[in-house]
Parts: C-alpha cells; structure tokens; sequence
C-alpha cells in the first residue's frame, strides 16, 4: 500500500509540475536526452485524406493539403505545447519584382489562435504557388562523408523520413516555374529540417530577388502593452539555425544571417498596442538578392534545422543542440589529436612527425608561419609534400596544413570590390580576395588539387571571408553586387563539401559545420598568450567553458603556444618544455580533460626524456578515456581564480557514464563538498566515483538527481572524478 501511494504522489507530481509558460514539463526520466523515444518518424494522411501528418513520437507538424497547402498544427509532443497561431504562406518569392507566396491559405479572422473546425472556410490565393503532390522517401546522407578515417563520438547514418512537396506556379507569368518544399523529419530528436528548390523548366530566365523558405505564425510569449520590439521576448519553444552563417564570431547566435522575427500587424488582438510583439518568423538571408535563374538551372534555398525545446534551462536546450549537430552533421565528432608544426624544412617536419608518432599524437598540421604553400602548383613542390606525406602515413600520422585566404590584398583585378567607393577594399578584413573572382576561383581548383596530388588529410583554412560583397562586374563567379555574396558561398561550400567527402578534416574560422567543416576556434583573444602561465590555465578554462554551451567538445580548438607568441617573454611560454613541465602538462589535461584539441604550437612536442613520458602518459589517459571526454558537457562553475572551478562529461550510453574535472587555482590546499548534477548520466539510484582510478566510492544519487561528492585539491592543483552505475542496476542507456 504504501508503496503505491509513493507513486501515486509522483505522478501527482509530475502532472501538476509546470515550467515558467505554464506547459507540463516533460518526465525527467523519460527526457529523451537520456533515453531514446522509439517511436520512428512516420508521414501519413488523415482519416479523412484532407491533411498529411508529419510526426515522429517527439513532434507533429500537420499540413491541409486543400485548396492549397499550409501548415496547420505544429506540436512538442513531449510538453503539449502548440507552436503556432496563425496559418502563414509555406515561403515566398520575390521574382522579377513582384511577390509571390508558396502554398498557404486566407480567411483567418482570429489570429491569436487557429482552430481545426475554420479550415474548410480557408481559401487559396490566385497567383500563389498551388499545391500539386507529395512524396516520401528515408532519409539520405546530404554529404557522403567517411567515419572511418578519423576518430569520432560512434556518429551513425541520421535515420528519419523526408516528405517532398511540389508546387506549380499560379501566375501566368511563371509558367514553367515548380518549387518543391522538402521537410526532414529525423528519429529520436525532436528535429525537423526544411529546404525548398525552385526549378525553371521554361525556356527564359527569371531573377530570383528574395527566397523566403520558412514561415510562421508563431505563439507569444510575453504580455508587453508597449516596449521596444528589439527588447521583447522572442518564442523559445523552438530553436532555429541554418546553413548561412558566418561573423568571425565563433558561436552560431551572432554568426546568424537569416533568421528574421517580425511583428504581426493583422493579428488585431494582440496585446501590444501599436501590434509590435515578435510573432512572426521568416528565414531568408539578408544579402542574396539577384540570382538570375536560367533555364533548366535549379536554385536550392539555404536549410533550416528546427529543434522544438522543452524548457528554458540553458544547459538542456544546449545539449539538445549539440544531440542537433550529431545527428545532421556527424563529421563534427570527429576529433583527431593534433600538433601544430612551426618548419621551416623537411628535416623538421620528419623530426615532428617522429616525435607524434612516439607519443601517440594522431596528426600533424603545418602551422601559419611554416614554409607550407598550397597554391604553388610546381611538379617539384607536389612531389616533396607528396613524400612527407607518405611518410608521415607510414608512422600512421595524419597530415594537414595551414592556408590563408582572406586579410590580405592580392591585386585590383581580384580583391573586392567596395559598393560604396567602387574601388578594392571594404571587406570585413578592409582587403580580401573575391572567391568569384579568376583568382578565387584558380585558388579553389589549386586546393583541390593540392589534397588529390599529395595525400593531405587536413586543411586548415584562414577564411575565406565573413560574408564580404563585391561590385565587380567583371568576377567569373558573379555578375555583380546583389549576387556576390550568395555566389561566393556557393563556390566555398561545394569546396568544404568536395573536401569532405574525400576524407579530408576540416579546421575553418567560420560557422560553416552544416557544409562539411569540423571544427572551429573556441574563441579567444591571441594577445592573452602573452600572459603569464598561470593566468593563461585560468583564461583557457574560461574559455572552454563559455564556448561549450552549444558547440560539442569536437568542435572547438584551442591554442597552447609552445614558444613565445604575441610576446610576453619567459613568463608566458613553455619552452624550454622541460623546464615548464608542471605547466605543460596541466595545460594538456585542462584541454583534454575538456575533450577539446588545442594546437600546440612549437617546433616539438618534447626535449627530454621525462617530457616525453609526461606527453605519453597524457596522451594514454585521454585515449583510455576518450569517448567519455568527447561526450557533452555540464557546467559546474567557471574559473574565476578565487575558488574550485571544473566540468562534467556525461554520456548514459557508455560505461564511464560521467568524468568530471575540477581544479584549485588559488595558493592553498582545498577541502570542499560540492553537489555534483548527474540528471544526464541517466542513472537512477546507486553510483560509484573512483578518483583518479582509486578505489571506487558508492553514493545514492539525492531526489535532485545529484551527489554530495567531497574532494581535496592541492594548491594550484587538479583531479579527475570517473562515475559509473552499480552493476546490479539496470540503467536506461542510449
């Protein structure tokens, strides 16, 4: 009896249990970032043949499908939370001037919320794009990429259904114009990804001035009777993010270019008196107007992830985003071990490449500064970078290199080109070559040829550009300015493609993951190298701490400089290495134990001996424990020098469920009880922790799904915490 009273009060209080928008908060135990929903996506028509539903046990997206198609219900199954309010367009073209919408139906009076029964009163515009059929197909891989070539995180295939519908234009003045609109539905995450194609089957051309592929008439979230637009709360039910990015920021937020939040001036009822609420949002990017789409060609819009959320915790919705880039793009966790060679000759790098090999590093890529250059296209100097790299794969080290593009001026016939001034110049490095220029476009086919010809398994790119326009009429790959931007994309994402597929790992200084790139910077400031060693370990903390929020630990590097960099003298670097060791080789767990590769920059890995040896027993360490370090990460506090500060990798599908790190920066030996959150670890009851490989501690997990974990830290010192279930216990795995 009273065994059930107990669950009946938990079920009582899961039922009452609400988050801060009043929806039902999801059964932690049934999160499925911890346990898988079986449910597999599904696309099916209703009884009554008038709608398609879309839905895969975490999501329901339903369409009407007559008079014309438009989205009428767009659910998070695990909150019963309804995403929308209105029936909106399914996307919009302005071509040759004028606007035309795709799908959608008029006749909503009502707009702060839709009900099933007005939906046969709905009309269809004249001159909109009208609804013809549909298809569904599994989900196929966008990019063929090879998971067998570097280490990565068990990344498997995304398993899913994609439903494609097609339109036919309803203005006679497109005649010959189709538009299909593709919706990828994936299993196991509440994910779905749309895209939309426009294909010319006339015999004219027509300009594309604005491509809108995603619509809607989304809830509010805040009561605002007056306030700045920019200021109000935007719904955050769902995340958006798309394949145009790019800011030299580093994060996807401010690398954004195409989501768009807007006010809603015919939803009359709305609270905000002059109708200002951001209720409306419409994914389009900013500068790609003017696409001339001739006949036969075929215009593919930008690709955009939507990832329904089900609380407002930041460190939930992060780790549903980076399940996001597991899942579409699953080259991203890949994570090779890697130095970063200064050389000035061969002899250097055969010394590195033996010096990786003897300590377990994985790769070995040429650093800025090196004598490495990929454009030059000379039999000589393709046979004698084609030799180290078979020799290099002889010692089963992989090879890469380091090229620039992007803040430096190659010659007015090639740089961008100003709008404002006409003249070179005005890029976001002030001179910048123009990938659509002859150059550009040599410089993209010398890359190419330079991996094909020698073997080289990585590139490491400076740019290209954050997005620059160009004016120049003249550039092969553009016509002029309204097409610059869209067009230069085009030619660098088939390049990080092409390289892609062909084995080839990927470091660039952009957002540009969706398209094939690997990893990019954590994010950092080059002039703090130049700090004393101390304050750098701290820095270097913080740094992987801020940008592991939504980029998985593989995503990001690091920058441990092993000679003197930016200045700073003795006090800021490591060599001679021997003589910094203590340092050296807690800057190595402080990233590895983070998951995170940092390019160790130096002539050599070690000097001595005993240096050696520490770079070996780092190295086995990380790969012992690789695939709980590459997991994600929970916060537990940032470094701020004063007091303990550490991190937590969690993964329910692996036997080390949990390894967290924690440090002690100050000058005394530390004694503290901290409460460790073990929510996604996915264990229920008994864990054990063994420190450093000690003899393993048994703890009962709190009510809060936490522990109260006692640790000592020296001064200036470090530990490292393994957590795994009791093995009687049957725990919920992924």
């Amino acid at each position: 009896m009273k065994f059930r009273i107990q669950h009946l009060f938990v079920f009582m209080a899961l039922m009452f249990a609400g988050t801060a928008d009043g929806y039902a908060q999801s059964n932690p135990i049934s999160d499925w970032l911890i346990k898988p929903v079986t449910a597999k996506a599904q696309v099916r028509e209703s009884d009554d043949r008038k709608d398609i539903v879309l839905e895969n046990g975490l999501l329901k997206r339903v369409f009407r499908l007559t008079p014309n198609l438009a989205c009428v219900d767009y659910s998070n199954l695990s909150t019963g939370r309804q995403l929308l309010r209105s029936v909106r367009e399914e996307g919009r073209l302005v071509i040759n001037g004028k606007t035309y919408n795709i799908g959608g139906l008029y006749g909503q009076k009502e707009k702060a919320y839709l009900l099933p029964e007005w939906l046969d009163g709905f009309t269809a515009g004249a001159k909109d794009f009208k609804y013809v059929s549909y298809e569904v197909k599994p989900i196929a891989p966008r990019i063929q990429w090879d998971h067998t070539k570097y280490w990565e995180l068990h990344a498997k295939p995304a398993s899913g259904k994609v439903v494609s519908f097609l339109y036919k234009a309803g203005a006679a003045e497109l005649e010959g114009l189709e538009v299909r609109v593709n919706y990828e539905l994936y299993d196991g995450i509440p994910l779905m990804v749309k895209s939309l194609s426009v294909l010319n089957k006339s015999n004219k051309s027509f300009k594309i001035e604005s491509v809108v592929n995603e619509v809607l008439g989304m809830v509010e979230e805040e009561s605002s009777v007056e306030g700045s637009f920019d200021l109000m709360r935007k719904p955050s039910g769902i995340y958006f993010e798309t394949n145009y990015a790019f800011n030299n920021s580093m994060n996807y937020a401010n690398s954004d270019q195409t989501t768009h939040w807007k006010p809603d001036s015919t939803y009359t009822s709305q609270v905000h008196y002059r109708f200002q609420t951001p209720v409306l949002l419409e994914i389009y990017p900013d500068k790609a107007p003017g696409i001339e789409l001739k006949a036969g060609e075929v215009f593919n819009s930008v690709r955009t992830n939507e990832l329904l959320m089900n609380n407002e915790d930041r460190e939930g919705r992060g780790l549903a985003i980076r399940k996001m880039y597991r899942t579409i793009a699953p080259w991203t966790s890949a994570n090779p071990i890697f130095m970063h060679l200064v050389a000035r000759n061969a002899n250097q790098v055969h010394t590195a490449i033996d010096q990786c090999a003897a300590t377990g590093y994985e790769a070995l890529i040429l650093s800025f500064g090196s004598y490495l250059n990929m454009e030059d296209t000379t039999q000589s100097n393709i046979k004698a970078w084609k030799d180290l790299a078979a020799y290099a794969h002889s010692k089963n080290v992989k090879i890469g290199g380091y090229s620039l593009f992007s803040s430096r001026s190659i010659n007015p016939e090639t740089d961008v080109v100003d709008p404002v001034t006409g003249k070179p110049g005005g890029a976001f490095f002030g001179h910048a070559p123009c990938f659509g220029s002859k150059w550009g476009l040599a410089y993209r086919d010398h890359i190419k040829s330079f991996f094909t010809k020698t073997g080289f398994d990585i590139w490491e790119n400076d740019g290209p550009y954050p997005g620059d326009v160009c004016a120049s009429t003249s550039h092969p790959g553009h016509k002029g300015l309204e097409d610059s931007q869209w067009r230069q994309m085009e030619i660098q994402k088939e390049l990080y493609t092409w390289l892609n597929e062909r084995g080839v790992y990927i470091n660039a200084p952009d957002w540009y993951f969706l398209d094939g790139t690997n990893k990019i910077a954590l994010g950092y400031r080059e002039v703090n190298f130049s700090l004393p060693r101390a304050t750098q370990k701290i820095i270097n903390r913080q740094n992987i701490y801020d940008a592991t929020w939504e980029k998985t630990p593989s995503m990001g590097w690091g920058f441990v400089p092993l000679t003197e960099y930016q200045g700073g003298g003795s006090a800021a670097t490591l060599e001679p290495l021997s003589e910094h060791l203590s340092d050296y080789e807690q800057l190595m767990m402080q990233y590895y134990g983070a998951g995170v590769q940092a390019c160790y920059r130096g002539p050599r890995l070690y000097d001595t001996e005993e240096t050696k040896q520490t770079v070996i027993k780092v190295i086995g360490w990380y790969k012992k424990y690789r695939d709980i370090l590459n997991s994600d990460i929970i916060h537990l506090r940032r470094a701020d020098g004063r007091d303990w500060d550490g991190i937590l990798h969690v993964n329910p599908s692996l036997k080390e469920k949990g390894l967290m790190m924690l440090y002690n920066p100050t000058n005394e030996r530390m004694t503290k009880t901290i409460k460790v959150p073990l929510k996604y670890t996915g264990l229920t009851d008994m864990i054990r922790v063994s420190e450093k490989g000690e003899m393993a501690k048994t703890y009962k997990l709190n009510h809060d799904d936490t522990i109260d974990l006692t640790f000592t830290l020296n001064a200036g010192g470090y530990s490292w915490f393994v957590i795994e279930g009791q093995k009687s216990n049957k725990i919920s795995t992924l």
